[in-house]
């Protein structure tokens, strides 16, 4: 027995690329990505990528382990170089349109990114942060990626002689070769992404990621959520958020069909949903708000059609979950994290729990669940012991994980790679968790988000959870205002509900009536400490480029208040 170790023929490096391969052959001639009026077929797709990895190799002489950059919404030029950059042998790196030039700045420089895939209307923001390069530092060729559906904006500035554009993404793919062999990792350790978490500063956090890990994140993901073979999966979940969760590569595997989309509006959702009947979809729960809160024209109503829709970071309130189920959504919920790769804790959801009442429902569905099957071990723990904490849905602990999901580490950075992936085998996530006697684990805070006032502890997750119940708030967010008296109190941010045509919610009442008002709502359901001290009733609430409230703004401006 000892002598039947490792050999070639079953250690091949596991990686998500061949996905492709297999879908050109077993879905070749079903269509693969479909964007206003452009369908490609999996054959065509796979031919696209094949050509523009060839380019990428011969022509710009990209070499195994060059990072290569994109700065693009959901367009099918985004899905594609999921797989023709690593095709290439190269580093995929998605940034997120929604960051500033500064930060896309320190971000290509950080990675000593090679190239860079610029949407159109992306262009004016690229060059902004090219022209930020230091003068010793050689910044990456630029490949634009035209729209027949959008004209460029107008450049104010003008090219400086260090930025080279060298092609157009259409004119580089059709100079490559479709039978090109791509290039194949020598080992499944090798890194095929780096991502920037959100909320990067000037000391940014890339995230490597390796083909074996995604390979099984991939295949995981599929398993957990049933996707079935050839799903209608409608891109709003932006890919450059965590590669969009592994599905890039997973609807390849099942031969899917990619519903691309530039911007996320509720009124195109519905008409791509109805238009292509649409089974599947994933994003965060201000999507989930979104959709809810429209008022669905009775002509476009979804009838018995059912969309699966997975979402994850805050638990989605009660009443967002009731009506999604109404209109004919059905929402999955999960725990992920960028180093982690995607959705790593999901719901689980039993069959039985079906009969329950509406607000038992969204109770349950609030729990983050148990582990994914390739999440090899999910704990709850004193992070000072490492000790579990007891399963009694009140102990707190921060979140651990430990599984081939889990990311290589951070790209050069092994200080912060060290703290949370720790000696005893564990990576510590930052997040604060109960765990219940069923071994189920509910997120109750980020470790930084929880309020201490008068030695107790407040989760902020839960004053949001009663304040999203409110009929006209839109928006929550809770967080620590200093206090003199009780060290910290809970100072709530809300906006509130508009109507389809602009109305603002909430009657006639003054924004001092509201807050009180607010005020009064939360102290008829929760216990008096948990209560607000403060309400502030804003238009709209501060997020960060991927669409998540800013605690750290609003944590700022409850300083600024307690100081008043």
């Amino acid at each position: 027995m000892e002598k039947l170790n490792a050999r070639n023929p079953n250690s091949f490096p596991l990686t998500p690329l061949g996905f492709l391969d297999r879908a050109a052959t077993v879905y070749g001639d079903c269509p693969s990505i479909i964007y206003n009026t452009t369908t490609y077929t999996w054959s065509q797709t796979h031919r696209r990528c094949l050509q523009l990895a060839s380019s990428l190799v011969s022509i710009i002489g990209i070499k195994r382990g060059h990072v290569v950059s994109v700065l693009s919404p959901n367009v099918p030029a985004m899905y594609e170089l999921h797989f023709a950059v690593p095709m290439a042998g190269a580093i995929l790196s998605n940034l997120n349109t929604r960051l500033d030039a500064r930060t896309i700045s320190i971000l290509l420089r950080h990675s000593e990114s090679k190239l860079l895939f610029v949407d159109v209307l992306s262009k004016s923001l690229a060059l902004e942060a090219i022209s930020l390069f230091p003068l010793n530092i050689k910044p990456p060729v630029l490949v634009l990626i035209t729209d027949d559906e959008v004209a460029a904006a107008d450049d104010e500035m003008s090219l400086s002689p260090t930025v080279e554009f060298i092609d157009t993404y259409e004119g580089l793919m059709i100079k490559g070769d479709h039978n090109f062999k791509w290039v194949m990792p020598d080992s499944e350790w090798d890194p095929i992404v780096l991502n920037y978490t959100s909320g990067t500063t000037s000391s940014p956090k890339g995230v490597l990621h390796c083909h074996r890990g995604f390979f099984i994140i991939t295949v995981d993901a599929l398993i957990d959520w049933s996707v079935p073979k050839q799903p209608v999966f409608l891109w709003t979940l932006p890919m450059f958020h965590s590669n969009g969760w592994s599905y890039p590569w997973g609807m390849a595997a099942v031969g899917g069909v990619n519903v691309c989309l530039r911007r996320f509006d509720a009124a195109v959702i519905y008409r791509l949903i109805l238009k292509h009947k649409v089974t599947h979809m994933c994003g965060a729960p201000v999507v989930l708000n979104m959709l809810a809160n429209f008022q669905l024209p009775d002509d476009q109503a979804l009838g018995n059609h059912r969309i699966r829709f997975l979402t994850g970071g805050a638990p989605p309130p009660a009443t967002i979950l009731y009506r999604m189920e109404e209109l004919g959504f059905v929402v999955s919920h999960g725990y992920g994290l960028t180093e982690a790769g995607g959705i790593v804790i999901s719901c689980a959801w039993k069959s039985k729990w079906n009969r329950l009442p509406a607000t038992e429902r969204a109770r349950l569905k609030a729990r983050q669940g148990v582990g994914t099957l390739a999440m090899s071990g999910i704990d709850v723990v004193n992070p000072a012991t490492g000790e579990s904490v007891k399963r009694d849905g009140v102990a707190q602990g921060e979140i651990v994980l430990r599984g081939p999901c889990v990311m290589l580490g951070y790209f050069k950075d092994p200080e912060s790679t060290s703290k949370c992936m720790t000696n005893d085998g564990w990576f510590y996530t930052g997040d604060v968790a109960v765990m219940h006697a069923d071994g189920y684990l509910e997120i109750k805070d980020r470790s930084k988000d929880v309020i201490i006032s008068g030695g107790e502890n407040l989760s902020s997750v839960e004053v949001e959870s009663v304040l999203y119940t409110n009929p006209v708030v839109n928006e929550a967010a809770v967080v620590a205002k200093p206090d003199e008296y009780w060290g910290e109190t809970p100072c709530a941010f809300v906006s509130l509900k508009r109507s389809n045509n602009g109305g603002g919610g909430g009657g006639d009442l003054s924004a001092v009536a509201m807050e009180k008002e607010i005020i009064e709502y939360c102290r008829a359901r929760l216990p008096h400490y948990m209560v607000p001290k403060t309400v502030v009733v804003k238009d709209e609430l501060p997020k960060t480029s991927t669409g998540k409230i800013q605690k750290s703004v609003l944590r700022e401006m409850a300083k600024v208040i307690s100081r008043m």
